[in-house]
């Protein structure tokens, strides 16, 4: 197949969190064989912050863990559809593109036979559901939802007639057990951005608090945070280490005992079954994983197993002295959390499902043409 990607970077993931699962799907696309073209506009502000901040070098150093990754930087106002578009056979179109590029796409689709599909990877549709009604998707085919709930309210709302839910996924050709050192750098990693004040009162409760308490060595990577988060980081003994470029994680997570998941609140209290792509990515490494609550309301998990719950500070204390102190309940957990994504959340298992829509979206349209409509298509 001929796939073109319209996404808002997949060169930076300055808290870009979208790039992490785009880079995995196009790598497991141009495995199989198909052509992959990938859209993001000039001058985005992900890779403008990355470059002012870090220089243009990190691209290179992209390179090393994605070779070959390339993107095609567009302006809006001077793209070229019908040349862009000519011989695609798949365009996905992110939900973080501007609305008339959204809508000229759909135009553009009215008049042509490639499949076009909304990728939505974020809780706005829940808490700017106005912003996100105004999205035309008149001509799109359908929408892929990354988690039942999105899915189902794009149907209820009648912004599509057709949702499949595709949840994000772990890209094991980057997230995976690095070798032990022979001696850890600390106890407890945490690489998250601070999160826009949506779970603020949570980093205190479930990670801060519980490793001053503890006196755990602890080390905190992200962007964003405020002066008010950074002094708190520190008044904890926590390392703060700046922007980590996602594909360096894995090798992070090796250094440490055990990491944690603190969901932000749209997700915990509007969007339960949807755990972002960090969890994922996290038990692809093979570390230990502790998570404040959220609900897993797709079983795509077994909490408990996969990764420990802690519903109450004090009981993410608790879960932290175990995993450290206990090698073997630590190893145990790793393990299962790790069979858990490669048996069924890879981009490997994405990209099947991907191509599974594609092929009933084809089939779809094989039915309900006329044969004097199929004349005209082989003709």
């Amino acid at each position: 197949m001929n796939i073109i990607l319209f996404y808002h970077s997949i060169l930076s993931d300055w808290n870009h969190g979208n790039a992490h699962f785009l880079r995995g799907v196009v790598h497991e696309l141009k495995v199989r064989g198909h052509q992959v073209k990938v859209y993001e506009p000039k001058n985005s502000w992900s890779l403008q912050n990355l470059i002012e901040g870090y220089g243009e070098e990190k691209l290179e150093e992209l390179q090393l863990y994605y070779p070959g990754i390339s993107t095609n930087f567009y302006a809006l106002e001077t793209l070229d559809l019908d040349e862009v578009l000519q011989d695609a056979d798949l365009v996905l179109v992110h939900e973080w593109n501007e609305h008339a590029l959204v809508k000229r796409i759909g135009e553009h689709r009215a008049k042509h036979h490639y499949k076009l599909l909304f990728h939505d990877t974020h809780h706005r549709a829940v808490t700017e559901r106005e912003s996100m009604a105004n999205y035309d998707l008149t001509y799109y085919d359908g929408v892929l939802a990354f988690g039942n709930i999105i899915r189902d309210l794009y149907l209820k709302e009648g912004w599509t007639t057709r949702a499949w839910t595709w949840h994000e996924a772990a890209d094991t050709t980057v997230f995976y057990p690095h070798k032990k050192p022979a001696q850890y750098e600390g106890d407890l990693i945490w690489i998250g951005n601070w999160g826009d004040e949506e779970r603020t009162a949570e980093l205190h409760e479930f990670l801060i608090n519980p490793v001053k308490d503890l006196g755990l060595k602890a080390k905190i990577y992200g962007v964003r945070y405020p002066e008010h988060a950074l002094k708190a980081l520190a008044e904890a003994g926590i390392e703060y280490g700046g922007w980590l470029p996602n594909y360096k994680a894995a090798e992070e997570f090796a250094k440490y005992k055990v990491t944690v998941h603190v969901p932000r609140r749209p997700y915990v209290e509007a969007l339960p079954g949807i755990p972002t792509i960090r969890p994922f990515e996290a038990m692809a490494c093979g570390i230990p994983l502790i998570s404040s609550p959220w609900d897993d309301a797709e079983n795509l998990f077994t909490p408990g197993q996969d990764f420990l719950v802690a519903r109450t500070g004090e009981e993410m204390k608790q879960h932290l002295q175990m995993v450290i102190s206990n090698e073997t309940k630590a190893s145990e957990v790793a393990k299962h959390g790790l069979m858990t994504i490669l048996s069924r959340h890879t981009c490997f298992h994405r990209v099947n499902e991907l191509e599974s829509i594609y092929k009933e979206l084809v089939e779809s349209t094989q039915t309900h043409t006329t044969p004097k409509e199929q004349l005209l298509h082989e003709e």
